[in-house]
């Protein structure tokens, strides 16, 4: 059974501008389509008109209704941001804020729309902060009925007080690449079985 992969970048820059948070997702995604998996180009948040709000649909000019049927058509959803001041973007807040909207979403059995999806996390920053940004994601991406596999973050950040970024980089580290391979494996996995085996409902 075909699994496709979604990625959400939530860099604060706009499409033609170079994203460390794009080199990243791609990375997951290049292991996630030599495991079979579907994947297609990140969308940029930024990009878009999501506005602020806690439903699936915040009115005329709302960019994210479209976004959500892409986020649940996929099995597999890409959650990319960057560090700023030790957090997620304002971006990735957004698209959890708007994510909120899962919780009154339930089928008749009362599983939200997004059970049975499984989730990954890419972070990139210059300083401390990866594992309170992945833990953040984790929780809210839980909250709102996301799955999520053994080891599904991957990330990088630089030393403090100084200017490289992931994207300058002239060689991934190995533990990049070795966590990238695992964190796909895990997520193409579940993903998988919990096509084929659905969580039971009420």
């Amino acid at each position: 059974m075909p699994i496709k992969a979604f990625a959400l970048n939530c860099t604060l820059k706009p499409s033609g501008k170079p994203s460390s948070t794009d080199a990243m997702i791609g990375l997951l995604q290049k292991d996630l389509a030599a495991l079979g998996v579907e994947v297609g180009e990140p969308i940029r948040v930024a990009d878009h008109d999501v506005k602020p709000g806690v439903t699936s649909d915040e009115g005329p000019g709302d960019a994210w209704p479209d976004l959500r049927r892409q986020v649940l058509e996929a099995d597999i959803l890409i959650l990319g941001t960057p560090i700023w001041m030790g957090q997620p973007s304002s971006v990735c807040k957004r698209v959890l804020e708007r994510m909120d909207a899962f919780l009154g979403e339930t089928d008749g059995q009362g599983r939200m729309v997004s059970y049975g999806k499984v989730a990954l996390v890419a972070v990139v920053g210059n300083e401390d902060g990866a594992h309170h940004v992945s833990a953040e994601l984790f929780q809210a991406l839980n909250d709102v009925g996301f799955t999520l596999a053994a080891n599904a973050v991957c990330y990088w950040v630089g030393e403090a007080m100084q200017k490289t970024d992931f994207q300058d980089l002239d060689k991934v580290p190995d533990k990049v690449v070795s966590t990238s391979a695992m964190a796909a494996r895990n997520a193409a996995h579940l993903a998988r079985f919990l096509k084929e085996n659905h969580y039971p409902g009420e």
